[in-house]
């Protein structure tokens, strides 16, 4: 690959201006929004076609008829061909050329090859791996075991954001803004105590006062009843794994976003909440179909807090993009040290990889 020569020094050490590394796996869909029909998606500018052929399984290509430059998700799926909305012309899950409805007997197909991208569906989502290939499989997702697991009932809410993805990362860093979810926060008074840095990692410990306790049946109500929650002490940890997010809150509560940048001034984000049945030992004795029942049958219930702090949290990011794009000169005064390891991790990651194509 061709070093991008928009990529200059200052644009690079910019945050808000950084791209991504494309050699990790992005979620670009949920498994249930990829049906009979293709569905177009945008990952940090590549225009990207995700559709199942007739087997079921995923398939990934650049969303680009090369006949006329069209949209091949305006399209539909006919068995494991995709077929473009314009001409009619086909494409196998290789982007190859397979059909076209007017060829003459003396023509041949089209050479034409379009980019195929790995694509795997893994704990309720399409992962996608823009970047070289031949790294896909040395490179894993991030593991998400909670999902399958009994004793986690899980929620999803999807982030939009017309704002550059670090904003939202430094937003998921910062416990300190709490401040901005009274009604929905499940911690408080939180203290940095200890930031652990790798190359593609930043693990944040924090100590927190939380009323997230869930060892007892009517425990749960108090999620709901503020009256009812009750303050004791439990370690948070946030961490930013590259190019995603992930939350702890003592043994209950756990957290995890996964970030799809679209492009300079626009995020998509899956915001996961899991639910712990672990404090349930009788519970855990029940029939495993039972089990999986209650589990499909809780499914989505913490979507309402889910919802909540991402209304507020868009507003938020969206008015720092605006100001950064009519100031970008002005300066930000930060005091978490988390939010500059963040940006730092954001740096290293898209010049490194730039530097080295």
């Amino acid at each position: 690959m061709t070093t991008d020569p928009s990529l200059t020094t200052a644009r690079l050490q910019d945050v808000r201006q950084c791209g991504i590394n494309p050699n990790h796996w992005y979620v670009v869909a949920r498994s249930t929004e990829v049906g009979t029909q293709p569905l177009g998606i945008v990952l940090w500018q590549q225009p990207i076609v995700l559709f199942r052929d007739a087997t079921g399984q995923i398939q990934s290509l650049e969303d680009r008829c090369p006949h006329r430059q069209v949209k091949l998700s305006h399209g539909q799926v006919e068995g494991n061909r995709l077929v473009c909305a314009y001409h009619g012309w086909a494409f196998d899950g290789a982007g190859r050329c397979v059909a076209v409805p007017y060829l003459a007997d003396n023509q041949k197909l089209p050479s034409c090859q379009l980019r195929r991208y790995p694509v795997r569906e893994q704990h309720g989502f399409i992962w996608l791996f823009p970047g070289d290939p031949a790294l896909a499989e040395l490179v894993p997702p991030l593991d998400l075991p909670e999902w399958d697991h009994l004793n986690y009932i899980a929620s999803v809410a999807v982030l939009e954001c017309q704002a550059h993805y670090s904003f939202l990362l430094e937003n998921l860093m910062d416990m300190y803004h709490g401040h901005l979810h009274q009604e929905y926060q499940v911690w408080a008074n939180p203290v940095l105590q200890e930031i652990q840095e790798t190359n593609d990692r930043i693990d944040a410990h924090y100590q927190a006062q939380s009323y997230y306790k869930i060892d007892q049946i009517w425990s749960i109500a108090q999620l709901f009843i503020p009256a009812l929650r009750q303050l004791h002490p439990e370690p948070l940890q946030v961490s930013y794994v590259y190019p995603h997010w992930l939350a702890t809150l003592g043994n209950d509560f756990k957290l995890c976003c996964l970030v799809c940048p679209i492009h300079e001034t626009a995020t998509r984000a899956y915001l996961i909440h899991f639910t712990s049945l672990n404090a349930f030992p009788d519970l855990h004795k029940l029939p495993v179909a039972f089990r999986q029942f209650l589990k499909n049958r809780l499914f989505g219930s913490a979507q309402h807090v889910l919802e909540g702090l991402i209304r507020q949290d868009v507003l938020m990011m969206e008015e720092e993009q605006q100001a950064y794009l009519q100031h970008p000169e002005r300066r930000s005064y930060e005091l978490n040290r988390t939010v500059i390891s963040v940006q730092r991790l954001i740096r290293n990651q898209a010049t490194g990889y730039y530097r080295s194509t």
